[in-house]
């Protein structure tokens, strides 16, 4: 069958096998030569993609839920959307979530997944107590931070390369309502957002919507959305308050066909990227927003991904260390302003302390730029890889769909990982297009 992920960018022949208990997986894994695990496809590129894919969306049981801890355990399969919609209207949240709920728990494992608290919660993996992991010879073995922790540590953000995830233990939040008390602020340059993350710091989420074409003065001016989860006395709207835990009812938008590839260019996103910080409050507003507006606001729009037309997008995601953050992020922006190549969905955000064996996050600023995907684009993107390295940043793998091996190189804890994998999974059965790409 034909299939690609969420950036529609590669499209290959693949043939996927589903599983619906550990027996039938056995037989899949010992019966193959090459294989990736795939939940919903919501990666970008091609770290989910081989030509034998395991689909693990049959595998979505949830087992159990200690209603005084928080802890859920459940099978892989199970998405985010599932669990938010069981469990919040029982007082419980996401400890740390992306920005689609259409994820798989497996997927955010390996993933290893963050949110808009990374700065005060770190990644999904620091959440999960334990996981359950099938290996190349068919042996299922517990991992967490005491038992396997070697392979726990290299399954976290791992990219589905050490084995399958069949179950995990992770520990949901308490929440008084499903809504979030959203304040919003508008920064005119990039100092000037550095300085409002500084001050967010106490705040539990914040996020920024960054114009990544604005030039000279006006060169990274942002929007800031910060958060909390809103108590019931916070709540105005009084049928809000009188079911705090009940997500409001709304419509959903769907993106019927692929836009012509003209309709994305500077010009309309310069004229986006301008409405958008126009329309936004000069001075700070507080507002309250059901979670689905904070968490997820595109996941209102189904499909959207078809925006970027028929030759699909790739996101562009790197995260650079806190002390070469200003002059890093700027000298960027200022190379992307200059390209034209810019997106209106461009998301900066600020990095707590971790550095895990293959996870992405490191203290500092992450910023995310969708792309269409066009000739001029890779060689673009070449270019930015090579700044990206001198700032000692590095890429999401999650996001990727085109860097070479050199760019793992931002991986300090990459040959140790490789060291792991390869203990386990000595055949190299779990490899992806993006390993074979990169050399792992």
């Amino acid at each position: 069958m034909k299939l690609s992920n969420w950036g529609n960018y590669p499209v290959i022949d693949a043939e996927v096998k589903s599983f619906i208990n550990e027996d039938s997986l056995r037989t899949i894994i010992k019966t193959s030569e090459e294989i990736i695990p795939r939940g919903l496809g919501r990666c970008y590129g091609d770290s989910a993609l081989n030509k034998n894919i395991i689909s693990t969306l049959r595998f979505n049981h949830m087992l159990c839920f200690n209603d005084e801890t928080g802890e859920l355990v459940c099978e892989s399969g199970v998405s985010l959307e599932e669990i938010l919609d069981i469990f919040v209207p029982r007082g419980w949240f996401l400890p740390t979530t992306p920005g689609t709920k259409f994820v798989t728990v497996g997927g955010a494992i390996a993933s290893n997944v963050h949110g808009k608290n990374h700065h005060e919660s770190g990644s999904f993996c620091n959440h999960v107590n334990w996981l359950d992991l099938m290996l190349s010879n068919g042996d299922t073995v517990r991992c967490s931070r005491s038992e396997n922790s070697d392979l726990f540590e290299a399954t976290c953000g791992g990219m589905g390369l050490t084995g399958i995830t069949l179950r995990a233990s992770f520990n949901l939040i308490p929440i008084e309502s499903a809504f979030i008390r959203q304040e919003v602020i508008r920064a005119n340059n990039f100092e000037e957002i550095m300085q409002v993350f500084a001050d967010s710091a106490d705040w539990t989420y914040s996020v920024a919507w960054i114009d990544c074409l604005s030039k000279g003065d006006n060169l990274g001016r942002s929007v800031m959305m910060r958060g909390e989860h809103a108590k019931v006395s916070e709540i105005r709207n009084n049928a809000h308050k009188n079911a705090p835990l009940i997500l409001p009812k709304k419509m959903k938008f769907n993106v019927p066909f692929n836009f012509p590839s003209f309709a994305l260019n500077s010009l309309s996103v310069k004229a986006f990227n301008a409405l958008y910080f126009g329309k936004s409050p000069k001075k700070p507003t507080e507002s309250i927003i059901d979670y689905d507006q904070f968490f997820y606001p595109l996941d209102s729009v189904l499909n959207w991904n078809r925006i970027y037309g028929k030759k699909g997008f790739t996101q562009y995601q790197f995260v650079l260390p806190i002390e070469s953050g200003k002059e890093g992020m700027e000298a960027i922006l200022n190379k992307i302003a200059d390209s034209g190549l810019g997106s209106f969905l461009a998301v900066l955000k600020l990095f707590g302390k971790q550095e895990d064996m293959l996870s992405f996050p490191t203290e500092g600023y992450t910023l995310a730029l969708d792309f269409p995907i066009s000739d001029k684009l890779f060689p673009f993107l070449d270019e930015l890889d090579a700044m990206v390295l001198d700032y000692g940043g590095r890429l999401y793998m999650a996001k990727d769909v085109r860097m070479n091996a050199k760019m793992l190189s931002g991986y300090p804890h990459l040959d140790k990982f490789k060291d792991i994998k390869h203990q386990y999974d000595p055949r190299n059965i779990f490899s992806s297009l993006q390993s074979k790409r990169v050399g792992i």
